[in-house]
């Protein structure tokens, strides 16, 4: 491992994911954060936005202002279209590695990302340089890319115990049962304008369904991985505690398939991946172990039918779902432990 410092900057610094990103980079051992970015409070020190950021830092300033010749990595956490945008002008930097967590890139399909966030997309040409990227399943093909799409909350959360199951084909990929629960940090900091009138704060708000975003993402990552077409309902909800996901996803097992055989193939699948944790079965899960954490905590559960079972998975939405996946997907770009400045409370 390198003894240098890689210079990064992070724009979309002062959202709840950019807020949460940079907390972590500060005390990142291998990080020198060169700017942070937005496109207000110019000048401010980061710590109006958050005052648990102890490190001096660079003040907030514009993207316009950066030095780009240095820059080893660039952080996007922006709206819709933005990060196509931005990577366009960026191209001529060679060895600048780009670490989206919007949505810009992590289709790999143009007209599904027009049906599902209704843009054109503005960088279609840098989809082949793109890599959607949940570190557990493809840490082996992240350096080969220029552009790294972080997963979405929702999905990182389904996918950790899902897609190793569906591999495998032991579940029934036509009777699946999503539904996810999300600390309102999920939505946003604008998330009162996005739903007005619902008393967010103190209710719990079912909403998106059959037509939230983020099902688009699951289809795309389901088929690369299944041999056969998988349906699910997918129900989201926001409930009033400010960060913190968890799934409940309800499946049919296959003929001869076990609920111990599904405990041993997620054991076996995430023996080594750090930040995945699987209980022993029939544990009930919440969210108190990962909140504030990039780690994921996996419970499978019987029902009172043999053949259906239930599997719960927590994360933090803002770490794991976020920022922490990102930086994990930065330290395997270069050659750090997967869990340098990741492995305890953020």
């Amino acid at each position: 491992m390198s003894s240098k410092k890689i210079n990064i900057v992070i724009a979309g610094a002062t959202g709840f994911v950019g807020l949460n990103l940079i907390k972590i980079l500060s005390r990142h051992p291998k990080v020198n954060i060169k700017y942070i970015c937005a496109q207000r409070k110019i000048g401010k020190k980061i710590q109006f936005f958050d005052k648990e950021i102890k490190k001096k830092l660079p003040k907030i300033s514009k993207l316009e202002k950066v030095l780009w010749n240095n820059i080893d990595v660039l952080f996007t956490s922006l709206p819709t279209c933005q990060s196509q945008i931005l990577a366009k002008k960026l191209t001529k930097f060679k060895n600048l590695k780009i670490i989206d967590l919007s949505a810009d890139f992590r289709l790999s399909n143009k007209h599904v990302f027009k049906k599902f966030y209704f843009n054109e997309h503005k960088a279609p040409n840098l989809l082949k340089f793109s890599l959607y990227s949940l570190s557990e399943f493809v840490r082996n093909k992240i350096k080969n890319y220029k552009i790294i799409a972080c997963p979405g909350c929702y999905p990182t959360s389904i996918q950790l115990p899902l897609i190793p199951l569906l591999k495998k084909n032991l579940i029934k990929q036509n009777d699946i049962i999503i539904d996810s629960k999300s600390g309102y940090s999920g939505a946003g900091k604008n998330f009162k304008k996005k739903f007005p009138h619902k008393n967010i704060l103190s209710s719990i708000h079912a909403y998106g369904i059959l037509k939230h975003r983020h099902t688009s993402e699951i289809d795309q990552e389901f088929s690369k991985y299944s041999r056969f077409k998988t349906n699910y309902v997918f129900t989201p909800n926001l409930i009033p505690t400010f960060r913190g996901m968890l799934s409940s996803i309800y499946v049919q097992l296959n003929k001869k398939v076990t609920i111990k055989k599904i405990h041993l193939e997620l054991k076996k699948y995430h023996k080594n991946n750090f930040f995945i944790k699987v209980l022993p079965l029939n544990k009930d899960l919440g969210t108190e172990n990962v909140i504030n954490t990039n780690f994921c905590e996996i419970s499978i559960c019987q029902t009172n039918q043999k053949n259906r079972i239930v599997i719960l998975s927590a994360i933090d939405n803002l770490i794991k779902g976020a920022a922490g996946q990102a930086i994990q997907n930065m330290n395997i770009i270069f050659n750090y432990k997967e869990n340098l400045g990741l492995k305890w409370n953020i």
